[in-house]
């Protein structure tokens, strides 16, 4: 078995596209239409190749449920190398602080993390190395 991508259900599908792919840097691969009304882009993280697939349903469709941010599912993951670059660039591109920054002690190294919001609420996880001490 191979996990291919991971699908989220978004409320504005540009607005969601240009989040993720100027606050993560994440690729375009594929973009169409679904069988049953709905539209989708996949998005791929060039490093770790890891998908990401972005899904919108119009309104009237049988997918098109009451829209409830987390609702199964917790948060996605992202490790950075510059954790403080990601962070400031996902809060100017319209990300919400869920929970501050902090330093994460063991497991088994310590490091920062923090948990932003996207455009539909869902959480987003990021984690980087400590920055190096000044000198």
């Amino acid at each position: 078995m191979t996990l291919r991508y991971v699908g989220i259900r978004v409320t504005d599908l540009d607005r969601s596209l240009t989040f993720y792919r100027e606050g993560l840097d994440l690729i375009e691969t594929a973009r169409g239409a679904m069988n049953h009304g709905g539209r989708f882009v996949q998005l791929e993280d060039p490093e770790s190749r890891q998908a990401l697939e972005l899904n919108w349903y119009p309104p009237g469709n049988p997918h098109a449920t009451p829209f409830v941010p987390g609702e199964g599912l917790d948060h996605l993951g992202v490790e950075v190398t510059d954790f403080w670059a990601v962070w400031d660039r996902l809060l100017r591109r319209g990300a919400q602080v869920a929970i501050a920054p902090w330093i994460e002690v063991g497991r088994p190294r310590s490091y920062l993390i923090g948990f932003v919001t996207d455009p539909d609420g869902h959480w987003i996880e990021v984690q980087g190395p400590l920055p190096a001490l000044p000198g």
